[in-house]
C-alpha cells in the first residue's frame, strides 16, 4: 500500500526512527506526556523502529485534512498489544495507556480498511526473510482446536464438539512451517474440520499464491483432499497417527 511509511518515502534514518512518533513533532500528541515503558508487552526501541515504518501515514500529512492525532501511535500499539496478550476488556486497560475508546477507534479504523492484516503480513514477511526463507511460503499446516465457551457466550455462536466433548467454539488455523499465521477462522465447536477447512484453505490459497502443500491430520481426509487439489491446486497431505501409538506423540509436520 502506497500510504505506508516504508513505501511513502518518509524519513527512514536511524535518528528519525528513534523518535517516538511523527505526531509528537507535527501534531498535538505532545500535549500528552510520554508514558513509561513498564509492561512486558511494551515495544522495545528496536521493535518500534520496525513497526513505525509499516504504519499508514496520517491522512492529514497526505493533504487529506482531519484533526491531528492526540496520542502517539507507539502508545496506541502498546495498548493493543497489552489487551491481546492479557485477554482483558477494552474498558479494563490500565490507566497509564491512552483512553480505551481512542485506542479502539484507532484499531477499528485500521481493521476495517484491512491495514491490520497488511501490517501482520509485512511483519511475517520480514521474519521469514530474516530466517533465510522466501517472503511468501510454499508449505503450511492446518489444524483446529475446540475451546470451552463461557456461559455468557450466546448459543447461536457455540456448539458441541462430540469428539472432544467440548461445548464452545473452535478455532481453525493455517500456519507456515515456522509456525507463523497465514489464516484463521472461528466457528462454533460443532463445525467439522473438513467443512471449515474448505473455506479457510480457499481464503489462504487466494492470499498466498506460492502455497502448494499443506499438512493436516486425519480429520481433513475424504473429499477435502480432492477439492484442494482440483479447485485450489493445493496438495493436502494427511499425516495420520499409528494405531499402536499411546499417549502424546509428536508427529512430523504437525
Amino acid at each position: 500500500m502506497s500510504h505506508l511509511y516504508g513505501i511513502a518515502g518518509a524519513e527512514s534514518t536511524s535518528s528519525t526512527l528513534a523518535r517516538d512518533c511523527l505526531e509528537r513533532q507535527f501534531g498535538n500528541a505532545a500535549d500528552h506526556g510520554v508514558r513509561a515503558r513498564r509492561y512486558p508487552t511494551d515495544m522495545s526501541a528496536a521493535e518500534w523502529a520496525v513497526a513505525r515504518q509499516l504504519l499508514p501515514v496520517p491522512g492529514r500529512r497526505r493533504g487529506r485534512g482531519g484533526q491531528p492525532e492526540a496520542y502517539c501511535r507507539r502508545a496506541m500499539l502498546d495498548t493493543v498489544r497489552y489487551l491481546v496478550d492479557n485477554g482483558t476488556k477494552w474498558r479494563a486497560v490500565p490507566a497509564d495507556f491512552p483512553p480505551w475508546d481512542r485506542v479502539y477507534a484507532f484499531f477499528r479504523r485500521r481493521r476495517d480498511h484491512g491495514l491490520v492484516r497488511e501490517f501482520h503480513d509485512r511483519l511475517r514477511g520480514k521474519v521469514r526473510e530474516k530466517a533465510g526463507r522466501e517472503r511468501e511460503p510454499s508449505a503450511g499446516v492446518i489444524d483446529s482446536q475446540s475451546i470451552k465457551a463461557d456461559v455468557v457466550v450466546g448459543r447461536d455462536s457455540r456448539g458441541f464438539d462430540g469428539g472432544k466433548l467440548i461445548n464452545g467454539r473452535k478455532r481453525h488455523a493455517v500456519v507456515d512451517t515456522l509456525g507463523l499465521l497465514l489464516g484463521v477462522m472461528v466457528t462454533s465447536a460443532d463445525i467439522g474440520d473438513r467443512a471449515a477447512g474448505q473455506v479457510l484453505l480457499a481464503q489462504v490459497a487466494a492470499a498466498h499464491h506460492r502455497l502448494a502443500l499443506v499438512w493436516a491430520d486425519g480429520g481433513y481426509t475424504s473429499s477435502l483432499v480432492e477439492y484442494s487439489l482440483t479447485v485450489l491446486a493445493l496438495v493436502l497431505a494427511i499425516v495420520k497417527r499409528s494405531d499402536d501409538m499411546r499417549a502424546f506423540v509428536v508427529l512430523p509436520k504437525r
